[in-house]
C-alpha cells in the first residue's frame, strides 16, 4: 500500500524538524562544506553532527563528497535552498504581524492622558 502524499510530506517536514539539520542545510546553501567547518560553525559534538548528517544523507537531501581524508557535504539539489528561502519569507511575514500586534498592545498600555487643571482648574 502506497503512503498518501500528505503523509509523505509530514514525514519530510518531521525529518527537517531538528535545529542542527536546518543549520546544516543553511550552511550548505553556498556550496559544499567540509565536516570540520560544519563542526566549527555549529559547535556540537562530532557524534551528534554525524547523526544529523546521516539523517539528511539517508533522506537524499544532502550528499557526501570525499576528497582524500576530507569529507564534505553538499545539497543534493537546489529545491532545498528554495524551501529554506520560502520558510524565511513565511517567518518574516509572521513575525512582522506579531510586531504589529505587539506595537498595538504596547500602545494600549499607555495611560490615558488626564487634562491638567480639570474642572474648576488651578
Amino acid at each position: 500500500m502506497q503512503v498518501p502524499l500528505y503523509q509523505a510530506k509530514a514525514e519530510f517536514f518531521r525529518m527537517l524538524g531538528h535545529p542542527v539539520r536546518i543549520r546544516v542545510l543553511e550552511l550548505l546553501q553556498g556550496g559544499p562544506v567540509a565536516v570540520r567547518d560544519l563542526l566549527t560553525e555549529i559547535e556540537i559534538e562530532p557524534s551528534s553532527l554525524s547523526q544529523q548528517l546521516a539523517v539528511l544523507r539517508r533522506s537524499g537531501i544532502v550528499v557526501s563528497i570525499r576528497e582524500g581524508s576530507t569529507v564534505s557535504y553538499a545539497l543534493a539539489g537546489g529545491d532545498v535552498a528554495e524551501l529554506l528561502r520560502a520558510a524565511r519569507r513565511i517567518l518574516t511575514e509572521l513575525l512582522a504581524g506579531q510586531n504589529e500586534l505587539l506595537a498595538e498592545l504596547r500602545q494600549a498600555e499607555l495611560p490615558l492622558s488626564v487634562p491638567q487643571g480639570g474642572p474648576g482648574g488651578v
